[in-house]
């Protein structure tokens, strides 16, 4: 079993870092595998479009997202997390996201029609993380829903997403006392579906 946590922030001790880092420490506390990714530690382009992909589930371009592929591969949960910029996603988290294409193999003849790698081999668990400085969950824009359909996309079910206001200072969230109960549960909640889908296999 391993969990992998991907963080679309540059900060290292940001609020996204710190929350996904508190989400982790459920499974760290029960023996379970983890891997945290910082994007911003790689170095990579967005999807070009070059259908290189196309019907193998693998993207050609020779960069630093082969390592994530790689991480994403090898994981049983997947969680994504990010900052609001701008009513979305960080640049990092969208390009990373983007990178997912290769996931996918669409009908020759029908692009509605398609499927994804992990819906073949197995479907992941996953989670969501999003921030924003604002007041509203409104003013976090696109910012859930990305992260939500592009784990979905590729074959993630995604059994939550925390949503978590008034964070902009670096270290606001070890502040937000809810904040951190609340990526507590987020592992929390995820352990109990790993434990069920573990009992039933």
């Amino acid at each position: 079993m391993n969990v992998l946590g991907i963080v679309g922030s540059k900060r290292k001790t940001g609020n996204t870092m710190t929350l996904m880092q508190e989400t982790l420490k459920v499974f760290k506390q029960n023996n379970i595998d983890t891997n945290l990714i910082q994007i911003s530690d790689y170095n990579f382009s967005g999807c070009t479009g070059c259908e290189g992909c196309k019907g193998s589930f693998t993207c050609i371009i020779k960069d630093d997202m082969q390592q994530i592929y790689e991480a994403i591969n090898r994981c049983d949960v997947l969680i994504l997390g990010s900052p609001t910029y701008f009513y979305n996603v960080s640049a990092d988290m969208k390009k990373l996201i983007d990178r997912f294409y290769a996931y996918n193999i669409f009908d020759p003849n029908d692009r509605s029609v398609w499927t994804s790698k992990f819906h073949i081999e197995g479907m992941k668990l996953g989670a969501t993380i999003s921030i924003s400085e604002q007041n509203s969950y409104e003013d976090m824009g696109f910012t859930p829903k990305a992260l939500e359909l592009s784990l979905k996309a590729i074959g993630v079910r995604v059994i939550q997403n925390l949503k978590v206001l008034h964070l902009f200072d670096q270290d606001a969230a070890k502040q937000h006392k809810q904040a951190m109960q609340d990526a507590k549960a987020l592992g929390e909640t995820l352990l109990k579906n790993i434990k069920i889908n573990k009992k039933n296999l």
